[in-house]
């Protein structure tokens, strides 16, 4: 994915403008992104060339790194929704893609950390697929 995409949180008062090549679209499965997401795997977009500009909001973000990992979040302080961050000292531009306005034209690259999938989640294909809510 190289155009310029767009996104923002569920609120709507931070939105952030992404330029440039999505290079990894991964779905991680490990224990800190299901506390993450509170499902079960946290779907990011990652580069390390792409430039991320915020539009609006950025005073409402905050970050949470937990102690002793590289593991980090950062998401709207009203609303809570995940949104961009950079980590690993600036070198990779990580987008939550739920958090993403545009289209992603891109298909996921790996499920990752599978093994620590959440025991439940074999189940899911047989969960029946409901096209609204459930009435």
């Amino acid at each position: 994915m190289t155009d310029n995409t767009t996104g923002s949180c569920l609120c709507g008062s931070v939105t952030f403008e992404v330029s440039g090549a999505l290079e990894s679209f991964f779905l991680c499965h490990c224990s800190r992104c299901r506390k993450d997401t509170g499902s079960a795997f946290a779907a990011n977009l990652f580069s390390t060339t792409a430039e991320l500009r915020w539009l609006s909001g950025e005073d409402l973000i905050k970050t949470y790194r937990l102690p002793a990992t590289r593991h980090q979040k950062s998401f709207c302080s009203a609303c809570g929704s995940a949104v961009p961050s950079i980590q690993m000292e600036g070198t990779l531009l990580v987008v939550p893609a739920g958090s993403m306005d545009s289209a992603i034209a891109v298909r996921p690259d790996a499920h990752i950390c599978f093994d620590s999938r959440a025991a439940w989640e074999d189940q899911l294909e047989q969960a029946p697929r409901i096209a609204g809510l459930p009435g």
